[in-house]
């Protein structure tokens, strides 16, 4: 993406926060911190806190750990993640150092092997993948100028449009385009290009390398991150009280005070007001709740007797008739030794699947496959489906920032209130958000800074 930068050395990730952690010990008024939700934001600022020499309590509303990092276990031979799967660029990221401490297996996504089927389910052949990169090219070009001259904030897909002479394309241009805007943007972002803000969306930074899979599951983090912490599964927090020095957070089952407490909450949450804040919270906070959005990514996982598919290639793409739908392919065999294939639904799209039963959303999977391979493609021997955007623990997938939104909103999210309670999860980082590497570094951040 345009904006979008590397960071080529980290090291302050990690060697920067421990030295934080060091000087914030020295200086340690031991508290009690309640720290609700534990998602991996959540963990990281019980441990940053445990370490500094608080007593602290994770209230998680789930009966799990984890939050949207929830690896399945459906398939003993084969645990797959139904949420966070892959390492983003794990070059000085954190997460790899804790991957490795955990001492799980990882293997490399490529990015780069892929094949796209057009709507007929043909591969490209020379001249349509040159024709697919002449057209990218253009959108991307159309983004940049647009950031470059825009006055007011707009959509993505408006900026593309009067970018690349959208009307006067053919019929096979737009849906090409289509199928690259949802591949490019709407997949990357979880957000309608309809909705993405031209402006700011790809704001955020990225760590270098090749992507990183857990074969065994991203749960190995969590699990690591969890051990020796008082964690209580069951709690769903309903409100959040500051009276004097003291915070109270009532639970469906009970009340618990502390001095403090970190909110891990994810952003769909906050904003559905399912928990309630008194007093209520600032008019800066609550803009930042209200204006940014959750976008929805949702899996598809097909398992097979055998492998039918061009198992040599990581990712498969194909262009569907109606924009959004089923375009986007990952073949697992290769990192699970198993006959596992994905398919991901972003945005708009993502959404509406969520409110179709499991039997037809595997037959529309299967309709794209065999549109792909031929009709003698054999029913999966099984399946798991993801609805992030129905989970009220999440209410969505990860952060993105809409047109009118602006990454100030991100750091008014992360504001503590009155220094009683603070905030951590991906979308208070406006550094690395919608990553598990944000949401982690956002969770230590909160830790410290309640020092």
């Amino acid at each position: 993406m345009n904006r979008r930068e590397s960071v080529m050395t980290g090291g302050l990730s990690l060697l920067g926060l421990a030295g934080a952690v060091r000087r914030a010990r020295s200086a340690v008024i031991p508290r009690k911190v309640i720290v609700v939700g534990a998602g991996i934001s959540g963990l990281a600022a019980a441990r940053t806190l445990v370490s500094l020499g608080h007593s602290v309590v994770v209230l998680e509303g789930r009966t799990r750990i984890g939050g949207r990092i929830a690896t399945s276990g459906l398939w003993a031979d084969a645990p797959v993640d139904h949420g966070a799967s892959w390492i983003h660029g794990p070059t000085n990221n954190p997460i790899t150092a804790l991957a490795r401490q955990a001492g799980a297996p990882l293997v490399t996504t490529n990015d780069n092997s892929m094949i796209v089927y057009d709507t007929a389910g043909k591969p490209l052949d020379a001249a349509g993948s040159k024709k697919l990169e002449v057209l990218r090219t253009a959108i991307e070009g159309a983004v940049t100028r647009g950031q470059n001259t825009l006055r007011t904030d707009a959509t993505v897909q408006s900026v593309i449009e009067a970018g690349t002479a959208w009307q006067g394309r053919s019929a096979q241009d737009q849906s090409w385009m289509r199928y690259l805007i949802n591949s490019d943007y709407e997949q990357e972002y979880g957000g309608s290009s309809n909705s993405l803000s031209a402006l700011w969306f790809d704001q955020d930074s990225e760590f270098s390398g090749q992507d990183l899979y857990f074969t065994k599951g991203y749960r190995s983090v969590t699990d690591l991150l969890a051990q020796g912490l008082a964690i209580q599964t069951g709690q769903v927090v309903t409100r959040i009280r500051v009276q004097g020095a003291q915070v109270f957070v009532d639970t469906k089952t009970g009340t618990f005070t502390a001095d403090r407490v970190v909110v891990t909450l994810p952003l769909g949450v906050l904003k559905s007001g399912a928990v309630q804040f008194l007093p209520a919270l600032p008019a800066a906070k609550l803009a930042a709740i209200s204006t940014l959005r959750m976008g929805i990514l949702n899996k598809c996982f097909l398992r097979f007797k055998s492998v039918f598919w061009a198992e040599k290639y990581d990712w498969l793409g194909y262009i569907p008739a109606l924009n959004g739908r089923w375009a986007e392919w990952c073949s697992l065999s290769r990192q699970t030794g198993k006959p596992i294939l994905v398919g991901f639904n972003a945005a708009d799209y993502g959404g509406q699947v969520e409110f179709s039963s499991d039997a037809m959303i595997v037959q529309e999977a299967m309709a794209t496959l065999r549109r792909i391979y031929g009709a003698t493609v054999p029913d999966p021997v099984g399946y798991q489906i993801t609805r992030w955007g129905n989970d009220p623990f999440s209410l969505g997938s990860y952060s993105y920032i809409p047109v009118g939104a602006k990454p100030g909103m991100m750091d008014a999210l992360a504001a503590n209130v009155n220094r009683m309670i603070y905030f951590a999860g991906e979308a208070t980082n406006r550094k690395y958000p919608a990553t598990v590497h944000g949401a982690y570094l956002s969770g230590v951040r909160a830790g410290t800074e309640l020092v």
